[in-house]
Formats: structure tokens, C-alpha cells, sequence
């Protein structure tokens, strides 16, 4: 009798155990997700904060990026394309991954990034997924915050439309840190 005891004592606290990780994944969960959009939005802020004091954005000409003509990305007089001190800048300060892509036909280039392809290198001159759940909210104008895949990895992004005077969409900034 001791030994049936014994185990229905154990089955009791395996079970007590389990629900227990049950319930504090499912509150944990949604707050840690939580808690990485927060991030997202405050290296958002910082990205647009940096680039707005360089000056308003505009296209003026084109130059290669990995190879690939696209159009030049200014902010006030500083060009973007393969120039990586801002995006660099504003993940040593706040962690995660950034990007400044550029408009080119039904296209967002990455012309300045800290994002790394499989070999290690900059993802420059790589477009965005034109099939992930961004490119959707981008194409309508609006900003674009959430789960996406980017080369491969699961990220929680923010994708926001860079636009000109004319209020036209000339580009995406980008933030975005690996699931975890």
C-alpha cells in the first residue's frame, strides 16, 4: 500500500509540476513579447530620431549596392546607401538589428544594414520579403509591427514607410530583434 501511495503521491506533484509550467508559460509568454515590441518601438524612435537630424529624406540619382543599381537614399546631404554608421549606431545603443531600405520599382532594397546573410556578411542589396506580412502594410502606407522571417530567422520587427516631401514612399526604416 505504501508503494501504490507512493506514486499516486508523485503522479500528484508531476501533474501539480506541469500545470504549474503551463500556467507560467502562458503568463509569461505574451509579456515577453510584450517587452521585445517595446524594444522594437523605442530603437524605432531612436532610428527615425537619427536620420531626422541629418535632415528631411529624399532619392537623388542611383548608386551600386552589392552590385545592383538603386536609387540613392539622402537624408539632408548624407547618402545612406553603404553607409552603415547610422544603422550601427542605433543598435550598439539599443541591441537588435537595423535597416534603411530604399524604393526601387516594386522593390525595398537594404542599402544600409547590420543584418548578416548565412556567410556573415551585410545583407545589402537584398529586398524585402516580398511575400512576408511587412510588405502588405508598407505598400498601403502604414507601418508594420510584429513577427517576421528575415533570412531565414524568426525576428519581432517594426518596419516603418520613409517618405518625401511630397509625403510619397521612398524608402523603409527597420527594426527588429531575433525571437527569444
Amino acid at each position: 500500500m505504501d508503494r501504490d501511495n507512493f506514486i499516486n503521491r508523485k503522479t500528484f506533484i508531476v501533474g501539480i509540476l506541469g500545470a504549474g509550467f503551463f500556467f507560467a508559460t502562458a503568463t509569461l509568454l505574451p509579456g515577453l513579447a510584450a517587452a521585445q515590441l517595446d524594444k522594437v518601438r523605442a530603437s524605432m524612435a531612436a532610428l527615425k530620431a537619427k536620420t531626422a537630424k541629418l535632415g528631411a529624406p529624399r532619392i537623388e540619382g542611383t548608386e551600386a549596392v552589392a552590385g545592383k543599381d538603386v536609387p540613392a537614399l539622402y537624408f539632408g546631404t548624407t547618402k545612406m546607401n553603404n553607409n552603415f554608421d547610422l544603422v550601427d549606431e542605433v543598435v550598439k545603443e539599443n541591441g537588435g538589428t537595423a535597416t534603411l531600405f530604399v524604393k526601387a520599382g516594386d522593390e525595398y532594397v537594404r542599402v544600409a544594414t547590420n543584418v548578416k546573410k548565412a556567410d556573415g556578411s551585410r545583407a545589402i542589396g537584398t529586398i524585402l520579403d516580398p511575400n512576408g506580412p511587412a510588405i502588405a502594410m508598407i505598400r498601403k502606407g502604414d507601418a508594420y509591427y510584429g513577427d517576421a522571417t528575415i533570412l531565414d530567422k524568426p525576428y519581432v520587427t517594426g518596419y516603418d514607410p520613409i517618405r518625401d516631401a511630397s509625403g510619397g514612399v521612398i524608402g523603409i526604416y527597420y527594426v527588429g530583434y531575433l525571437k527569444g
